[in-house]
Parts: structure tokens; sequence; C-alpha cells
């Protein structure tokens, strides 16, 4: 085995909500290397945005990172959306579709068909600080999987069914999944074979 594989890393992040996907920004941002002491290599396969939570890959392994985000692929996102609102079946069907448009670098983009339904909420820390919430109105979680992963994505398509999206939790990525890990958590792992 050549050196460079043996120095290949792999960790889950359990992300927080208010942290960018990165290690550098302005002096206000929360960064990812404030969980965790990372080698200086690593980075992250794909990105959440910073009001969103759950599941970050990151390694120095361009080759995983590659084929974890590679279009042809079609690797599978699951998201936790709790979305304000009863959902119903109607939207639901809708998300499914895959008809829906969304705007996406100045263009509408038709997402491909996905995978939606009602659950109960989640068993997961509570946010900090805590969604916005109305007494007059109710709201829901859905699980979401897509294959995959413009910007805002999950966000965009609960929207145009009229259920905006008021927290977001990625748990899982292909087979890597949050199991039962803690908010802020990291742990290494090791790629299942492609």
């Amino acid at each position: 085995m050549s050196q460079s594989v043996k120095s290949f890393v792999y960790y889950k992040l359990y992300k927080p909500y208010g942290y960018l996907s990165q290690f550098s920004g302005e002096s206000s941002d929360k960064l990812l290397g404030e969980l965790h002491n990372f080698p200086k290599n690593v980075y992250s396969v794909g990105r959440l945005d910073k009001d969103s939570e759950g599941l970050l890959l990151l390694t120095n392994d361009n080759r995983f990172k590659t084929r974890m985000l590679s279009p042809e692929s079609k690797k599978w996102k699951t998201y936790w959306v709790q979305v304000e609102g009863q959902i119903t079946q109607e939207a639901i069907l809708k998300l499914t579709e895959g008809r829906i448009t969304v705007p996406h670098k100045g263009v509408d983009f038709t997402v491909s068909p996905a995978l939606c339904k009602e659950i109960n909420a989640p068993n997961i820390s509570e946010r900090v600080p805590p969604i916005r919430s109305r007494k007059s109105i109710p709201t829901s979680w859905i699980e979401l999987k897509i294959s995959e992963g413009k910007n805002r994505q999950v966000r965009k398509m609960t929207a145009a069914v009229g259920f905006p999206t008021l927290r977001l939790v990625r748990y899982s990525v292909d087979k890597y999944t949050l199991e039962d890990m803690q908010l802020g958590e990291v742990r290494e792992f090791r790629p299942i074979t492609f």
C-alpha cells in the first residue's frame, strides 16, 4: 500500500446549525475547525448551508470525493425536514413526481423524482436557536430523499409545494448515516466499497 493511500482519512460530522461547511471565512463565521482538530488537507464532501444541520463527510481522498459528488453516481441523500403547516398527501406526491421547477444559478431547474413520506418528529437535539413558531400554525416532519444536491434544493422544493422549511437535518449520504451521533460529534470511518 502506498504512503498516500495510508494517509487518507475519512470523517463523519454531525454539523450543528449556524456553522459554515468550510474552514475559512469572516471573523464572525462559525467554521468546521472549531468543532474538531481536522488535518490541514481535509475538506468537506459537498456542503450543508449555514441554516442546515446533519451529516457532513470530510476527507483528503479526492477520488472518494469525486465519486460521491459525481452527478452520474446519483448518491441518494436523506433529509428530515420540519415544514410549516400540516403536510398533505398532495404535496408529498408533488415532491416525489420530479416535476417541480426551482431557480438555480439564474435559470429554472426541474428536479428529479424523489422519495418522500411524512414522519414523526425525529429524536434529535433541539436546535439552538429554536425555530420560529406560531401557535396558530402547526408544523410537521417529512423524510425527503433526493439524488441531486443543488444549492438549497430541499428548501426550494418544499416552498414550491406551499410548505416552507423551518428546520433541515441531513440524515444520510449514500450508505453513510448519522446513526446515533450527537450534535457536533466527529467520527472517523472507513469508506464502503463502491
